[in-house]
């Protein structure tokens, strides 16, 4: 117990010091369905675009950004960009600002950074960048701080997931060629964060969303996760950024110091940094030139001085506890902020309030995370949803709860901030469990994120049994088992329309 209870210490220093600047308790929403469209919160919308609706299994027919542009390519940039303009405007963001949210996590997929798509054996919406341009620009005006989300990776990382962009069985992350061009991703979005005046809010990116449970089908993952950080941080250390805990040192030559890119193409050939990120190095640079070009930068990356005293950027993880089958510890591969991220959504606790409540009370993943180094802890995920039908009097109390236990690490984040209201979302039936908006606006949700209807609320479901209950919280969730609760897009989660 002393050894959690430094970590929960250690924690609450660690986001004190690395996030100077920035709120140090998280209070926040997904941005879900913007750069990432998963059809089930807006099937209306959806149809509207042209997209379809069919059913438990989503890769028979055009449910994903993938099919879509498959199925439109004439179209499908004209109509993504009608999309972008409208699910995420400047009233949400001021409607946020209101709600007293501070942060938001975006979900992107790969395709925002367009050369690495394999095209025509790919096809993806184009000119998302510009949308998320102009939407950072929005949450740094109000100070809201951001998490890039890397959600749908290259190769798609999980089976048959709306989430991914692609639905399909056909797994290919877990390759070299693909850990590869998430390297180049994570290279280009930290070079956009850090010099990027619209990314001024960005204070994290996760590496990727959601892998597969099982690690014995996660062959590379952990060498992935240590390449990842190290490829921020090679980044940053080119433009002068000072990680603490690193031992990593990059000297750049002067005839390069007004050229950042010419600067990190140095970089890439220094033999301190794996392969793997002397070349997402590499592949970078054009990419970031052509972005420079194309959106009004290039005087930035090219032809201006670099060198900066700026802040790191946290790297982000799915928490050990995601996987099971002898995952690697993302805690070993941390070069300077890193924190952790986990997904809650009950798919089965008895089925009855009262069970919900005991589990959620007695949630220990905050103490079985800092045992293992993966602290800070926030919660990237997680809804109203029930298995049961729940009264609105039960959900003033399962948002209570829920705000409770994850406010004892790092904060929260809720999915999603709205939800399509319509015939096909049985009216505001399923915004009510899944967007925070609405249950704002129902008072589910406190105007004070960090207040609480009831902050006694556990009380009466707190009991000695707590890690054990709460331990079996945990492993179920990681496994994606059914026995207690289960990540977002599992069968925990599924919609006939």
């Amino acid at each position: 117990m002393r050894h959690i209870l430094t970590g929960l210490v250690l924690s609450i220093t660690f986001i004190a010091c690395a996030w100077a600047g920035q709120p140090t308790h998280i209070y926040g929403v997904n941005l879900g369905s913007w750069l990432v469209l998963e059809l089930w919160m807006l099937p209306q919308g959806w149809v509207d675009m042209g997209g379809q609706l069919c059913g438990s299994d989503c890769s028979t027919c055009i449910s994903t950004e993938s099919a879509f542009a498959q199925a439109y390519p004439d179209t499908v940039n004209a109509t993504f960009a009608q999309h972008w303009d409208t699910w995420f405007t400047q009233s949400d963001v001021d409607t946020l600002k209101a709600a007293g949210i501070n942060t938001v996590r975006i979900p992107l997929g790969y395709w925002i950074v367009e050369d690495l798509v394999n095209r025509p054996h790919e096809l993806y919406p184009q000119g998302g960048l510009n949308y998320l341009r102009r939407g950072l620009g929005w949450l740094q005006d109000a100070g809201i701080q951001v998490i890039l989300d890397h959600h749908a990776l290259p190769g798609v990382q999980t089976a048959q997931q709306m989430f991914t962009g692609n639905c399909t069985t056909d797994v290919q992350f877990y390759t070299p060629y693909n850990y590869q061009r998430a390297l180049v991703w994570t290279a280009v979005m930290t070079t956009l964060s850090h010099l990027d005046p619209n990314f001024g809010s960005v204070f994290s990116i996760e590496a990727a969303n959601e892998p597969i449970n099982d690690a014995s089908q996660t062959p590379g993952y952990g060498t992935f996760q240590e390449n990842f950080v190290q490829t921020v941080r090679a980044v940053e250390l080119t433009l002068g950024i000072s990680v603490p805990s690193s031992n990593l040192s990059v000297s750049v030559s002067a005839s390069v110091s007004n050229n950042f890119t010419a600067a990190l193409n140095e970089t890439s050939s220094g033999t301190i940094f794996p392969a793997e990120v002397q070349a997402a190095l590499s592949e970078a640079v054009p990419i970031i030139m052509g972005i420079g070009a194309t959106h009004g930068l290039q005087t930035i990356f090219e032809a201006s001085p670099f060198k900066k005293s700026g802040t790191p950027l946290v790297t982000n993880f799915m928490d050990m506890h995601w996987q099971y089958n002898n995952p690697s510890n993302p805690a070993d591969v941390a070069i300077g902020p890193q924190a952790y991220d986990d997904h809650l959504y009950y798919s089965s606790a008895g089925n009855d309030s009262t069970s919900y409540m005991t589990s959620i009370c007695n949630l220990a993943e905050i103490q079985t995370d800092a045992a293992l180094g993966n602290s800070p802890l926030w919660f990237g995920e997680w809804s109203l949803d029930t298995q049961f039908n729940a009264t609105d009097e039960f959900l003033y109390q399962w948002a209570d709860a829920q705000k409770l236990a994850y406010s004892k690490g790092a904060g929260w984040i809720y999915w999603n901030f709205k939800i399509e209201i319509s015939n096909l979302t049985n009216g505001n039936a399923r915004a009510k469990q899944w967007s925070y908006l609405e249950g704002l606006e129902l008072g589910f949700f406190t105007q004070d994120p960090a207040a609480f209807h009831n902050p006694n609320v556990c009380a009466p479901y707190t009991n000695g049994t707590s890690n054990n209950t709460s331990t079996s919280v945990s492993n179920s969730t990681s496994k994606g088992t059914s026995s207690t609760c289960q990540k977002r897009g599992s069968s925990a989660i599924e919609y006939s329309f």
